[in-house]
């Protein structure tokens, strides 16, 4: 036999045996690969496989790629508060807060669906390029729905308001958009954040130390959180930077243990905030070193860590702080999701591994930001004034919020390339033979060094004047991100800017033409001079790319404003509590005593609307029944119209303090001219528990009182042109 004829006699034998047992030569396919299986049989396997140190690897929010395994490198952090943020192009869809005055829950999970569609498109087309890097994975940390308790904060606009039953309703959508309904896997990951009494101020957050009663612990600050959790099957939570009970949040067993995996159940992941667990040691002084802060936090109940701590768990685990068998805990529900989102199964098996770059800012997903915006912007005054004539002959329009896309996008944004500023909306509208002039006229934030600002002569000779102004994010964000704030991006007085206020009286004590404020912000605002001097007030919030387009629509009355306000608008600072006080004695709708200037759920039409015939299906019930609340809504205007119609419950004599009232349900509906509609709720005997002194929920009988309008009820919402509430009463035995 030659040299050569060995070898492939061998080679030939092989391939006869391979021929007849084909499974011979060829590596099983480990189980963690086979789509057929459990994601739990998939998760353990692939942890069986790995050292303790590669496990450790995992937990980070910057994921490492084993290649040994085949695991790619995965990184946690991305955001989509309000559009795909941090990653280039996408659509830039109102602000949260901005969402949260559509009172349009179907309109925030269209939002939300549309923002993962391009979610998954970016996350393909970045793998393909193999691109994974931060801000680039379909972990979205988003939705904040921590409660606006404080107009304060600088983070509010990214909430939905500062009503638990509102912010829950919003969030569960907004959840349920992202994530999607697949029977198998997960279009995106949302993430309900931050966990909890998180809202300021930002100063502090690092070490500040939440201690609310019982009953407000329960009653506002986690209502929001269960929703998402027992709901909303939300994949994962995050932990806040501060201490709430004396602990730190991401290393407290109370939250993140007893409350969050017990008592709700929740089966997901958790992220700390970014470098909350350094806080652990350093700020908070909880613990004695990085190693401890490490063992302490994924002990409790953390999964990732966005920050740098998680390295120390290898010496964590050498002084037996922790054992590998915690590790496996912590790692198993982060494998798990990305087995849900589908990250090693072949693409042909995923839906969602198919949609392509062409979702991304596409014609659809512009007009649901322009449609978005429109049902955002709040009429707050209008003497008849709005809406414009397109052919108005002469229109001036000033202020630095005009032409600025800051005020367009908020925080947490993508980019695009086709945002509209509010010039620009104005511009395309008019008749191409107005006049149409415009001035940037004052700065932001102070007065101007050259005194020119053109509130005399060329204003005052236009048929009427748009002023553009308010907040944007040089005066209010997340720590450090306001660039002229000295409050670390929190404001100290919500009120406007002094000089602002200063050119708007100037403007109107030099001439008698009708003044349009368009005012643009994330929060509440103090502005009682604004609405004395202004003939209309429109506030937009940071209304996304479309946002131009949308007021000038509303400007001239091609849609007719039916936003409403998820925060209460204070007369002024004196109205508020300490800022770094988390009772909510004194605060929000729910709780305040004194008068706002526009209260919470408030929001003018181009028509109007009444209310009548307030009917129950049974004005006595037994403990545990629902009952059911009619009402006629009516638009008696001659234009057809939106109206939020809002309910509002009372326990008018029960044994703890409870809510001046509480939103309990809220429907949006079109007449036109002269069109009635019966709308219905129903009370569950959950809505009419409250929460005693001690946190326990128990339904009480006695007398509860509904009320049943276009705003939250009190008398200035009558005095600033809205709509008179219907009440009546029934009672649980």
């Amino acid at each position: 036999m030659t040299a050569t004829a060995f070898p492939r006699l061998w080679f030939g034998v092989i391939a006869l045996i391979t021929f007849v047992f084909p499974a011979f030569g060829q590596t099983e396919t480990p189980a963690y690969l086979n789509p057929e299986i459990s994601f739990e049989e998939r998760a353990n396997d692939l942890l069986s496989r790995m050292t303790v140190e590669e496990k450790i690897s995992q937990l980070n929010y910057t994921s490492a790629a084993i290649d040994r395994l085949d695991v790619p490198q995965y990184n946690w952090w991305n955001e989509a508060l309000h559009g795909v943020g941090r990653n280039g192009r996408a659509t830039i869809f109102p602000q949260a807060i901005a969402l949260a005055a559509t009172f349009d829950t179907d309109l925030v999970h269209r939002v939300a669906d549309a923002i993962s569609d391009e979610g998954r498109a970016k996350y393909n087309a970045s793998v393909a390029l193999g691109n994974r890097v931060r801000y680039t994975g379909l972990s979205f940390w988003s939705p904040n729905i921590n409660i606006f308790r404080d107009p304060r904060w600088g983070r509010g606009q990214e909430t939905y308001g500062e009503d638990p039953y509102l912010t829950s309703r919003m969030g569960v959508a907004f959840v349920q958009g992202l994530q999607g309904f697949h029977p198998k896997y997960l279009k995106s990951a949302a993430c309900a954040k931050h966990f909890v009494v998180h809202s300021g101020p930002e100063g502090d957050r690092h070490h500040f130390n939440a201690k609310p009663s019982q009953k407000d612990f329960r009653e506002t600050y986690l209502p929001a959180f269960e929703a998402l959790v027992t709901e909303a099957n939300v994949e994962a939570v995050m932990c806040a930077y501060n201490r709430t009970f004396d602990e730190p949040c991401c290393g407290n067993s109370y939250l993140l243990k007893d409350i969050l995996r017990e008592e709700w159940g929740f089966n997901g992941h958790i992220v700390s905030d970014c470098w909350a667990l350094v806080d652990i040691h350093t700020t908070h002084e909880f613990t004695k070193s990085e190693a401890e802060s490490a063992a302490l936090a994924f002990k409790t109940g953390v999964n990732v860590d966005c920050g740098s701590t998680s390295p120390a768990l290898i010496e964590a685990v050498k002084q037996k702080l922790i054992t590998e068998a915690e590790i496996n805990q912590a790692l198993r529900p982060l494998l798990m999701t990305r087995f849900k989102l589908g990250l090693f199964d072949p693409a042909e098996l995923n839906p969602y591994s198919s949609i392509g770059p062409e979702v991304i800012n596409s014609d659809q997903h512009r007009q649901l930001a322009r449609e978005a915006a429109e049902k955002a912007v709040v009429l707050l005054k209008n003497n008849g004034i709005l809406p414009l004539s397109r052919n108005i002959p002469r229109l001036h329009v000033l202020g630095p919020n005009a032409t600025n896309t800051d005020v367009l996008m908020g925080n947490y944004h993508g980019v695009s390339g086709n945002m509209h500023t509010i010039l620009e909306g104005i511009t395309d509208k008019v008749n191409p033979g107005t006049q149409l002039r415009y001035n940037y006229a004052f700065l932001q934030d102070r007065e101007n060094i050259n005194p020119i600002d053109w509130s005399t002569g060329d204003a005052q000779e236009a048929d009427a004047i748009i002023v553009v102004m308010g907040l944007s994010g040089l005066l209010e964000g997340e720590e450090g991100e306001s660039l002229a704030s000295s409050t670390k991006s929190d404001r100290t007085d919500i009120a406007l800017p002094s000089n602002q206020i200063n050119y708007l009286r100037k403007l109107r004590q030099a001439g008698t033409k009708p003044i349009i404020v368009v005012l643009t912000g994330g929060s509440a605002v103090a502005i009682p001079e604004v609405h004395e001097i202004a003939d209309a007030v429109l506030y937009a919030w940071y209304p996304g790319e479309e946002g131009g387009n949308a007021v000038a629509n509303l400007l001239f009355g091609e849609a007719n404003p039916s936003g409403r306000l998820p925060v209460t608008f204070y007369a002024s600072t004196s109205q508020l509590p300490a800022y770094d006080d988390y009772s909510m004695k004194g605060r929000t709708y729910r709780y305040m005593t004194e008068t706002p200037l526009y209260p919470f759920g408030f929001g003018l039409s181009y028509t109007t609307f009444s209310y009548s015939n307030l009917k129950f299906s049974n004005e006595t019930i037994k403990s545990g029944e629902n009952t059911h609340v009619s009402v006629t809504v009516t638009n008696t205007g001659n234009r057809a119209g939106e109206e939020v119609v809002q309910l509002y419950l009372s326990d008018v004599k029960a044994s703890v303090t409870v809510p001046n009232a509480a939103l309990k349900g809220f429907k949006r509906v079109m007449l036109k001219p002269g069109e009635s509609k019966v709308v219905t709720f129903t009370l569950l005997p959950a809505d009419m528990e409250i929460i005693d002194n001690e946190g326990i929920r128990k339904l009480e009988s006695g007398e509860f009182r509904v009320r049943i309008g276009g705003s939250s009820p009190g008398a200035q919402t009558e005095k600033m042109g809205g709509a008179k509430l219907v009440e009546g009463t029934f009672r649980v035995k």
